[in-house]
Order: structure tokens, then sequence, then C-alpha cells
């Protein structure tokens, strides 16, 4: 993971956390413990991810954590 990855996975964290009004370790949890799409998803796709809007990036992130079942 480069630099650039981990602080998007970060901004991701904090934003979703932020949205959901929840504790950044209760998703990072969801994203990493229960999912892992942190590692299947978010990371691997930073790419294309990073250049989307903090709305769009938040609310892709819901859909699927919701659609998985860990929010």
């Amino acid at each position: 993971m480069t630099t650039q990855e981990l602080e998007f996975a970060i901004f991701c964290i904090e934003s979703v956390a932020q949205e959901q009004k929840t504790d950044a370790k209760v998703i990072y949890q969801a994203l990493t413990q229960k999912s892992n799409l942190l590692y299947d998803y978010v990371i691997p796709c930073y790419d294309s991810l990073h250049t989307q809007s903090k709305e769009y990036i938040v609310d892709d992130l819901i859909h699927i954590m919701q659609e998985r079942g860990v929010l």
C-alpha cells in the first residue's frame, strides 16, 4: 500500500463515519474485519475512486456495505 492509498483509505473511513454519525473505528472494522472491502475494493480501485467526489465515494461505500450487511 502506498502513502497515497493509505491516506485515501483514512479519508474514506473518516468520511463514511462522519456521514453515518458513528465512530471511525466502527467503519474501519466493517471495512476490514466484517467484509475486507478495504483490501478487496477501496485499495485496488484507488486509481478510479480517488478521482470521484467525496459524495460519490461515501455513497458508493455505504451502498456496498449495506449490500454486504456490514452497515
